[in-house]
Formats: structure tokens, C-alpha cells, sequence
């Protein structure tokens, strides 16, 4: 059975010979089935930036990834400082050392599109941060945690008795 889309549409276009060429070579050198798949992932990815331009109050989720140098610990409390400031849009980080002290990080991020940026520019004003890429979906995370018919998170350390006691005061 074919998990393909049923409602799909044809598109016809004309490139010029050496992009056609090398769309053709990524298309072999990652293994992909078809052009198709390997267009449709570009506009995807097109469609996720535009969304973050022109609606930058929109909810987006993706990642954030850093490669930075350690820099005697001084860029790891300053990048720890800053994703505490945006606390509700980082969900999650990972981090590994590299060679001649460098590290990656990458963040789960979710949030309104301009605040993503705004901790994208914060993470850029730390000295040591050498590269720095976003990349966003429309697709959200679903809500992790709502109190019952009330979309909100309970308050940490809370329990459901004494959210229902404070919903009765």
C-alpha cells in the first residue's frame, strides 16, 4: 500500500541546463526517488521562510543550531542566560563537544516567528558563536500540558487537586 498523497498536482517548468543538471546530481547523491520529492521539500522549506516573513506573529516550531567555542566556559553561561530568557520558546537542547574546543548545540524551538528571531539575533551577540542556523516548520508540537478545558499549563509543582481548588475559589 502507497502512503503517497492521493490529491496531488502536476507542475511542468523549465530550468536552465546546468541547474537542471545538478537538481538531477542531488537527487542521485541523496538518494531521493524522484525530482518531485526533492522540489517539493525546497518549497517546503521556501514556504516555512516566507511564512516567518510576512506573518511573523505566526506559531512556528524548529531548531535552532549553534557551533560555538567554549571559550573558557564564558559563551556556555552566556548562551544558558539568554535561552533562559526565552524559556517558553526553547522546549529542549542538546549539546556535544567538537574538536579544538568547540561545541554544537541544537535547540527545540517553538514560538511566535519574530521571537524566534529575536533569540536567534540574542544567540548571535555572544562572542564565541561562529554559525548559527534556523530552521522552521508551520507544523506544531501539540500542547504538552493542559489543565482540564482550559489550554494552560498548570503551574509548576502543581497538582490536579490543587487546580481544581483553585478553580473553585
Amino acid at each position: 500500500m502507497s502512503s503517497e498523497p492521493t490529491n496531488l498536482a502536476r507542475l511542468s517548468m523549465s530550468l536552465p541546463a546546468e541547474l537542471f543538471r545538478q537538481l538531477d546530481m542531488m537527487v542521485e547523491e541523496r538518494g531521493l526517488p524522484s525530482r518531485s520529492q526533492l522540489i517539493a521539500e525546497l518549497i517546503r522549506h521556501a514556504l516555512a521562510e516566507h511564512e516567518a516573513r510576512v506573518r511573523p506573529d505566526d506559531m512556528l516550531a524548529g531548531t535552532v543550531t549553534l557551533v560555538y567555542r567554549g571559550n573558557r566556559g564564558k559563551a556556555r553561561q552566556q548562551l544558558s542566560e539568554t535561552q533562559a530568557d526565552y524559556l517558553k520558546e526553547v522546549i529542549s537542547s542538546q549539546h556535544v563537544f567538537l574538536e579544538d574546543d568547540q561545541s554544537m548545540e541544537v535547540l527545540l524551538v517553538q514560538g511566535p516567528a519574530n521571537r524566534l528571531e529575536e533569540l536567534c539575533d540574542a544567540l548571535r551577540g555572544i562572542r564565541g558563536v561562529n554559525q548559527l542556523q534556523l530552521v522552521t516548520t508551520t507544523a506544531l508540537l501539540p500542547p504538552l500540558h493542559e489543565l482540564e478545558g482550559q489550554g494552560e499549563a498548570p503551574a509548576k509543582g502543581a497538582t490536579k487537586g490543587a487546580a481544581k481548588k483553585r478553580e473553585s475559589a
